[in-house]
């Protein structure tokens, strides 16, 4: 016979506490899980690359300064520059060939001035060839092929092509921005994840096997989030559909970048207009153009362009992309030598401004080697939670089962109030981000015809 526990004077039993209520966002954590699990591994793939290219980029920067130091610095350092004028009649001695489509004066006391010539035989017609002068004594240095607005030299075109495309052309595109437009997907179900786990099974001290990679995975992942969560949305601003997308908003918006107008009259309706010419000699010529650029406030490095054809002026632009940047622009008359349009990068729009950083501390050049570091960690980071990514699934499996997957069906469980919205701004996503989008209908889809499958083979086999 049972005895009931006994209880001193006075003291009266406490009923059990009750059992917390489950979330009402606990449904969405197996469809997270889902989502984050096959993301990660058909996804890695593309991410793998991404940042391994994404890695010798961010260090290319200073390989380059290394292997064309030659050509990008002068053997002594003398008392007086000579005009730009004459030292591009030395490049053009040099090299007849092509036409100068622009001139970028020595920066430095010990820096070349580049003549860069388009149209030249052999040279990517995307490409210039740069001619490399010395200021001091106008001997040509060297030639080299150079890319972007940059100044990309052939080693960090070389790596920036086999990040962006990896060498195949337009169709390579797609690659980066399938990365780029999942890259955030996976970082947020990965906190999403890592939060809603308890906090005794996020340790990595004291752990072992498949937890351990766990821990390792979820610690790294949420300290490099915010991170890849910037390289994603920086990355979608130049890509082929997604980048479409962005620059149609920013221009209903009115927050377009805007651009000195190349009209020798300084008409304002002209913006964008570019300009290469077979002389870069026309009317008051380059140094008093340059003085007058000067005389604006434009200080180093600069980039002169000479007029596009009589009815055209030089435009002289400031191309410094570190902090704090120089992006101010202006149009030169090339038979008065009087600026005729202006525009300054302190007037313009916010998400124009945005975008301008975004993209130079995407590519390392915004805050110098202190970013190229931290690209450089961010790339490694993600290299390492791909491969403890994998290995968990390895760890995963059970007997012969490589990976036993996660069980499907978790959006069964999710309430209307959240899936509904959910759907909508999929579809909205799918829209604007159209290789986030359609991937993810078309694993949904896919994910609901196998759950159907498999329930009728089950109600099948029962019948029988």
């Amino acid at each position: 016979m049972p005895i009931a526990p006994s209880t001193t004077k006075g003291e009266v039993p406490q009923p059990a506490a009750p059992a917390p209520a489950p979330s009402r966002w606990a449904p969405l954590r197996p469809l997270v899980l889902r989502l984050h699990f096959y993301a990660g591994v058909f996804v890695a793939p593309f991410l793998l690359v991404a940042a391994v290219t994404g890695f010798l980029y961010a260090g290319a920067f200073q390989a380059e300064r290394i292997a064309y130091r030659d050509e990008m610095t002068v053997a002594a350092v003398g008392d007086r520059k000579l005009p730009v004028s004459d030292q591009v009649d030395a490049a053009r001695k040099a090299h007849p060939e092509g036409t100068v489509s622009a001139i970028r004066p020595s920066p430095a006391a010990d820096a070349t001035t580049r003549v860069l010539l388009s149209g030249v035989k052999g040279v990517d017609p995307n490409h210039t060839l740069a001619v490399f002068v010395d200021p001091y004594t106008g001997k040509v240095r060297g030639t080299l092929e150079q890319y972007g607005s940059t100044g990309a030299l052939p080693l960090r075109t070389w790596i920036d092509e086999f990040h962006r495309d990896l060498h195949l052309g337009e169709n390579g595109r797609l690659y980066s921005e399938f990365a780029a437009s999942w890259l955030w997907v996976i970082a947020g179900g990965g906190i999403v994840l890592w939060f809603s786990r308890r906090r005794s099974l996020r340790k990595v001290r004291g752990t072992s096997g498949r937890r351990r990679t766990l821990g390792l995975h979820g610690s790294v992942g949420v300290w490099a989030a915010a991170g890849f969560f910037f390289l994603s949305a920086t990355g979608l601003t130049w890509s082929t559909y997604a980048g479409a997308h962005i620059d149609e908003l920013r221009t209903s918006l009115g927050q377009s970048t805007p651009s000195v107008s190349a009209a020798a009259g300084g008409d304002h309706s002209g913006h964008g207009a570019s300009a290469s010419a077979g002389d870069a000699e026309h009317g008051v010529g380059l140094d008093k153009v340059l003085a007058a650029a000067r005389a604006e406030g434009l200080g180093d490095p600069v980039e002169i362009v000479p007029p596009a054809d009589a009815s055209s002026a030089y435009v002289v632009r400031q191309v410094q992309r570190g902090w704090p940047e120089k992006q101010d622009s202006v149009a030169v008359d090339p038979t008065a030598g009087e600026v005729t349009d202006t525009v300054r990068f302190a007037d313009y729009p916010l998400l124009a401004k945005l975008t301008r950083w975004g993209i130079d501390l995407h590519t390392g050049v915004l805050f110098g080697l202190v970013n190229q570091l931290v690209l450089m960690l961010l790339a490694l980071s993600l290299i390492l939670l791909i491969v403890w990514g994998y290995r968990m699934w390895w760890q995963r499996g059970r007997g012969s089962a490589f990976g036993r997957p996660i069980p499907r069906g978790a959006w069964q469980q999710v309430p209307p109030q959240i899936l509904v919205p959910g759907v909508v701004l999929i579809a909205v996503l799918g829209y604007f981000v159209p290789l986030l989008g359609i991937p993810l209908a078309g694993f949904i889809a896919a994910d609901v015809i196998l759950g159907e499958i498999a329930h009728r083979r089950g109600r099948s086999g029962t019948t029988a």
